[in-house]
């Protein structure tokens, strides 16, 4: 069975809003570096939405872009991308796939039939995911900004505390720091 990974950006007040971080070449490197060590990527509907209005534009070139976001573009293009919806169920974006039935049972049979892992890419369903103890690991690019703001992660709040064992920690030049945990069961 394949781990399910969570995968975000995060600013060092909590804030999660994808507007704030540092989008320079080695932080897409470092999210293309975890999309290529998984199977397939887990979104819901809205995050999925904001993916897939730029993001394909840029791998057909109808989009200049710099090497590193047009490899991170041209590799997403290829890759299995499963999207969680109760109002949509049309995707007309190369390889994806709407997750439906039961959540819990659909993310099991996705790590079932994923050994290299799942990468999961979106705040509110991490929440719910979290909140059936169905993520295995966590990998934070923590930027060093202070936005003042929200969206927090996990702001709809958890049962309990989640305790985490570090697996590696690597500062990127931007001051960003890249942080990947285990979860401790």
């Amino acid at each position: 069975m394949g781990l399910l990974a969570f995968s975000y950006n995060v600013m060092l007040d909590g804030c999660v809003d994808h507007r704030e971080g540092i989008a320079d070449d080695e932080s897409h490197d470092y999210f293309t570096g975890l999309m290529n060590a998984h199977g397939a990527m887990l979104w819901g509907r809205v995050t999925y939405e904001l993916m897939e209005e730029y993001w394909p534009a840029v791998a057909r070139g109808d989009i200049s872009a710099p090497p590193a976001l047009l490899r991170w573009a041209q590799q997403l293009e290829t890759k299995p991308k499963y999207v969680v919806s109760s109002t949509r169920t049309a995707y007309s974006w190369n390889n994806s796939h709407l997750l439906s039935g039961e959540l819990r049972a659909c993310v099991l049979r996705l790590k079932d039939q994923y050994p290299d892992g799942v990468l999961l890419g979106s705040g509110k369903l991490a929440t719910a995911l979290d909140r059936m103890e169905l993520i295995d690991e966590y990998h934070f690019l923590i930027h060093p900004v202070i936005a003042g703001h929200g969206p927090t992660l996990h702001q709809a709040g958890l049962q309990k505390s989640r305790h985490l064992e570090l697996i590696s920690a690597q500062p990127l030049s931007s001051g960003a720091i890249a942080a990947s945990y285990r979860r401790v069961r």
